[in-house]
């Protein structure tokens, strides 16, 4: 056996300790003890530049209309990601997304599945408010897309969740509809890697159409039982 110290005087009686036949070697480099990957420094400093990309970006009517940049919330190192539209009014104002009334329904989604809100990842597709919470358009949509894909990228999620179908579009094309993708696991392809996908309703939508929870709880029932399925910690 090799145990590794730092320093010659933290051992009063090295005769008396090798007399017990285990080989000590001294060094003076400390011990890396953090093997994360990626780091936790490294996903900030990835988030912080994605950030201010976004921050910075040019030519875009949404940005010139909203209050402030909506980046995300939640839990970085979460393993559930959920992506959904834009901000509203009160995303806007606060600087956060799911806050308004979508994001009332959204926590209470949530709490059904016993999931806790500050232990997921959350943002949406644009990250700034669209003029008079108009949906994006496929021009925008199509633009912020990229940022996404870097965003979804970073955190690196096992379950991805697409509430609404400028989610949906954003990532697997305006082709398809959201009343036949949803409730289904798919899988989604960045950078040469395969996330585990699941399409529901957006909470918005929910408050306009309350007839169709019922599907959007069949939803939650089988992410429910895919996160038990891969152990993840929510």
């Amino acid at each position: 056996m090799t145990l590794n110290f730092k320093n010659q005087n933290d051992i009063l009686n090295l005769e008396k300790l090798n007399s017990n036949e285990i080989e000590y070697i001294f060094s003076d480099k400390p011990i890396n003890r953090l093997k994360t990957k990626p780091q936790l420094e490294d996903k900030i400093k990835l988030l912080s530049k994605l950030r201010n990309e976004i921050k910075n970006i040019d030519n875009c009517e949404l940005k010139n209309n909203a209050k402030q940049l909506v980046f995300a919330d939640g839990n970085n190192q979460s393993k559930i990601m959920i992506i959904g539209e834009g901000p509203g009014q009160k995303e806007d104002e606060q600087g956060k997304p799911f806050v308004g009334d979508a994001g009332i329904l959204l926590n209470k989604m949530l709490e059904a599945i016993q999931i806790k809100r500050n232990n997921i990842y959350i943002t949406n597709v644009v990250n700034y408010r669209p003029p008079n919470n108009r949906k994006p358009e496929p021009s925008e949509i199509n633009r912020y897309s990229n940022y996404l894909r870097q965003h979804i990228a970073i955190i690196d999620p096992k379950i991805l969740i697409l509430m609404g179908s400028t989610a949906m579009e954003s990532l697997f094309g305006s082709k398809i509809k959201i009343s036949k993708e949803r409730g289904v696991w798919k899988e989604l392809i960045i950078h040469n890697k395969t996330y585990l996908t699941m399409i529901t309703f957006h909470p918005a939508y929910l408050l306009r159409q309350a007839d169709q929870k019922k599907y959007s709880w069949a939803d939650l029932k089988l992410i429910r039982k895919k996160i038990d399925e891969l152990k993840i910690s929510v």
